[in-house]
């Protein structure tokens, strides 16, 4: 089954093409803010170094964060939007899942100089979570993810990032569900709800 899988949930974009559990070709591109720019590009180049068309695929696979706001809805809609092209199904993965393997806490950017964590034994321990390195009470895993965060943690981590493994290890069993994002936080930008006298 040709896989599209697609993340935009941390400074790093990853797009990768699976056959069945085999990946074909895969980007992962430091991207900061940039993923509008930079998502189509790379899904087109990981596309043609895979030797796969658009109208081949069977899947999307997308990780639906927890991230920053823009990121992810960049993320998300150009999947869905991919999915609704060539009629097939698109499913939602949380991108923590995604970041190695195993007995594991994984900790990833969540900027605020906080961090966004999930832990996994048999599987996955509780919902992701955000919160500062130094105030968490982390269970007595193995951490993996985003380096900086050692010293702030207290904690080695060995260095992970999303791939396309990951991703399609994470799809669940079933038919997709409701592409929702995992958000965890409310968005940077509010609006301005200060009217300002009018002068004549």
């Amino acid at each position: 089954m040709l896989t599209l899988a697609i993340d935009t949930a941390t400074p790093t974009l990853v797009v990768g093409v699976a056959d069945g559990d085999g990946v074909l070709a895969e980007a992962g591109v430091p991207s900061g803010t940039r993923h509008a720019e930079l998502l189509t590009p790379t899904v087109t180049e990981v596309l043609a170094r895979a030797g796969v068309a658009v109208a081949d695929l069977a899947r999307l696979v997308v990780g639906l964060g927890p991230g920053p706001y823009t990121g992810l809805r960049v993320g998300i809609v150009t999947a869905a939007a991919l999915g609704d092209v060539v009629g097939v199904p698109v499913h939602g993965v949380c991108s923590l899942d995604a970041v190695g393997e195993g007995r594991r806490v994984v900790v990833t950017d969540a900027r605020r100089k906080e961090v966004y964590w999930r832990a996994y034994d048999a599987g996955p321990v509780g919902d992701p979570d955000v919160g500062r390195p130094e105030e968490l009470d982390l269970p007595d895993l193995p951490v993996v993810g985003d380096t900086r965060f050692a010293e702030r943690l207290g904690r080695e981590v060995a260095p992970a990032e999303v791939t396309t493994a990951g991703l399609l290890r994470a799809v669940p069993a079933g038919d997709p569900a409701p592409l929702t994002p995992l958000y965890l936080r409310r968005p940077d930008a509010v609006p301005n709800v200060v009217r300002k006298p009018v002068t004549r």
